[in-house]
């Protein structure tokens, strides 16, 4: 193992954002930017406050960034640690990435003993993390370091082709129900109806955790996402109540649609009302030019993976969620001697 020289220290920003947004982009299904970055972290609270609750869990919100860089001030890894406000308590969520063409010389190691230092500090019990289904090398790192497998999600793709009427064959009849967009009832009102709609539908999605965001984070974080636009809510309502919602992101890189969410009203699920709302935004991604559509899926959430399969989604690659107590990490780490120091 090649000895390198590596210092961890905190995000230098905005400076950072650039490299920050090409080491992501060798994880993430859909590519970020510099200025993505800096939108994100602009709806963000700019001091955390974390307590432990009346049953000694964590609770609240902050978050932790560190780069690890060599010795030409190169980012070559990166750890984030972060809990919301909705965050189930306890917990602390994290994204741990090292380049590629630094694997495997001590660095993952390095970033997560820092993360498991600044969740002792904050009293955390668990550590949540994701890797991809298909990168046995990043399993295998988090199997050592004791976490486990807690579900399985995957992602489906449809590539969009000049072909529409496969489609109209599939639309059900919804007479008694009309489907518009956000942009064709725009206002504080509608954006209400919506969010009553996630908070319904959000909690029996399989694997949901924590609670529903409060309205004004929701707003930040579940609707007003990047590459949205109210044209892109479609929305089905019976009279005046929105019933069902689907939200499409558009991502200008790739010329790309996914869907950020798909959720119904449980008095109205098993009507087909999923299924049109799909369908209406593969039509309106036609339209746009797009060249596909991507989703992700829990492995448990059999009626909106049926749609998929029947609206010809090829599953790809998934995601594991895997969690770990905090103590077993700490215990896992000290058994490893330390390749590197951090300054």
């Amino acid at each position: 193992m090649i000895q390198i020289a590596i210092i961890l220290r905190p995000l230098q920003l905005p400076g950072d954002y650039e490299q920050l947004a090409q080491l992501l982009n060798q994880v993430w299904s859909e590519p970020t930017t510099a200025q993505r970055l800096l939108e994100d972290d602009q709806k963000l609270y700019e001091v955390g406050h974390t307590w432990m609750d009346e049953t000694g869990l964590l609770g609240g919100y902050d978050r932790e960034r560190q780069a690890a860089v060599n010795e030409h001030g190169e980012i070559v890894g990166f750890a984030w640690s972060w809990r919301a406000p909705w965050t189930e308590p306890g917990y602390l969520c994290n994204t741990l990435i090292v380049d590629e063409a630094y694997r495997n010389r001590g660095i993952g190691g390095l970033l997560l003993r820092h993360i498991t230092q600044w969740a002792l500090k904050l009293g955390a019990a668990a550590l949540l993390a994701e890797v991809w289904d298909d990168n046995a090398e990043a399993r295998q790192f988090a199997t050592k370091r004791g976490f486990a497998i807690e579900r399985h999600a995957f992602q489906s793709l449809l590539q969009l082709d000049s072909e529409e009427s496969r489609y109209a064959a599939l639309k059900p009849e919804q007479p008694d129900l009309r489907f518009l967009t956000l942009a064709d009832e725009p206002g504080e009102e509608s954006e209400h109806k919506l969010y009553a709609l996630y908070k319904e539908s959000l909690v029996d999605i399989p694997g949901f955790i924590g609670e529903v965001p409060a309205y004004e984070e929701w707003l930040k974080w579940y609707l007003r996402v990047d590459g949205y636009a109210p044209e892109r809510v479609i929305i089905a309502a019976d009279g005046n109540t929105f019933v069902g919602v689907t939200n499409v992101l558009h991502n200008l890189q790739t010329n790309g649609m996914y869907h950020e969410y798909t959720g119904v009203s449980r008095e109205y699920r098993g009507r087909k009302v999923a299924l049109a709302l799909k369908i209406k935004a593969i039509e309106l991604a036609h339209e746009h030019g797009a060249s596909y559509i991507r989703t992700d899926n829990d492995s448990l959430n059999a009626p909106i993976l049926s749609i998929n399969r029947k609206l010809g989604y090829v599953p790809l690659r998934g995601s594991y969620r895997i969690l770990a107590p905090l103590e077993t990490v700490i215990a896992s780490l000290d058994q490893q001697s330390p390749l590197h120091k951090s300054v």
